[in-house]
């Protein structure tokens, strides 16, 4: 299959038809994410993102379907409910901004139109900048507290999960300042430029301290992507989440590889640290993959013996994140 956009573009709309005619719940369907710009491939692959409307609750929340190994289909589907205020969805850090530059490609009874038009309505206003951004500072600091409360005696899987869950929020807070928040390959390429936006460029080597960047170069991270495809593999066995559906394999992998390869190879280091771990909460502790885990976590210093520190400097880097944003907002008069 040759990749080009009007391809991907005509798969999106063929998928949406035929959903219409076989699924009588469904109100409206939008295209959204990176095929909406120009910049859609990493490392030859890409995700076709849509958003599914439905009239009830759907029996699932988010669908991943293969169409070759370089693409595959990202569907989120969302209840009629769930946008009933829709002029709220202004302060919602994802789906806000989804909804705001989605492409509409089927909505019969002009739903989406209505809640386009509501979400646009005032959206860059800085108000709602300021509150998409807290929202995520706000999730971050909480899971801080969390560690503060409580550091784990021993990092595990889950531990570590919940700590880059907070170091993504922090990132996507500064990031809300001036776009979107970025999806997971592509956060360490756009956060320099984030940054930059809010004149605060060391948040970007910040960033990269806390996933332990500096302890490691490309040549051992590129030496991981083996003992990465195998934990990945055996946590499909395992009813895994969308993010680490075997559909998403190449996506990931073609992604590391180019990004290594490019003029910032420590990009790929978010996106393989979030599905690594997350594969690693699926598989026995005894198991060789999940050994094959703990030593490169140790390796960027995120093992059981530095968490202690790296709560320290997450706790150090929230505070960096909250004055920015104060800034942000007394420049703003907000």
């Amino acid at each position: 299959m040759r990749i080009n956009r009007e391809a991907l573009l005509r798969i999106a709309r063929d998928t949406v038809s035929q959903r219409a005619r076989t699924d009588r719940s469904l109100l409206s369907a939008c295209l959204c994410g990176s095929l909406l710009g120009d910049d859609y491939l990493l490392g030859g692959t890409a995700d076709i993102d849509l958003v599914l409307v439905h009239i009830n609750t759907p029996l699932q929340e988010r669908e991943i379907v293969r169409l070759t190994d370089e693409v595959h289909l990202d569907i989120a589907h969302y209840a009629q409910n769930d946008f009933h205020q829709a002029r709220k969805l202004r302060t919602y850090p994802w789906l806000g901004p989804t909804i705001f530059t989605c492409q509409v490609l089927y909505d019969p009874q002009h739903f989406m139109d209505f809640t386009q038009a509501s979400v646009r309505g005032q959206f860059d206003r800085a108000e709602y900048v300021l509150g998409r951004a807290r929202v995520q500072t706000e999730h971050a600091r909480q899971i801080w507290m969390a560690f503060y409360r409580e550091t784990p005696a021993q990092t595990d899987p889950r531990e570590l999960g919940r700590y880059l869950r907070a170091v993504g929020n922090a990132a996507n807070a500064v990031a809300s300042l001036s776009g979107p928040p970025v999806a997971d390959r592509r956060l360490l390429l756009e956060f320099p430029r984030r940054a930059q936006a809010v004149a605060r460029p060391g948040l970007h080597p910040g960033l990269l301290g806390l996933l332990g960047a500096p302890h490691v170069d490309n040549r051992v991270v590129r030496g991981w992507l083996a003992d990465w495809q195998a934990s990945l593999e055996l946590a499909a066995q395992e009813n895994p989440p969308a993010r680490l559906h075997p559909a998403r394999l190449a996506y990931y992998r073609q992604a590391f590889e180019a990004l290594l390869e490019g003029s910032e190879p420590m990009a790929a280091l978010w996106p393989l640290l979030r599905t690594w771990t997350e594969a690693a909460s699926l598989l026995p502790p005894e198991s060789a993959s999940h050994r094959a885990w703990k030593e490169a976590m140790g390796q960027l210093s995120l093992g059981e013996v530095d968490f202690a520190g790296r709560v320290q400097a997450l706790d150090a880097y929230l505070d960096l994140v909250e004055e920015t944003l104060e800034d942000w907002a007394r420049a703003a008069g907000v």
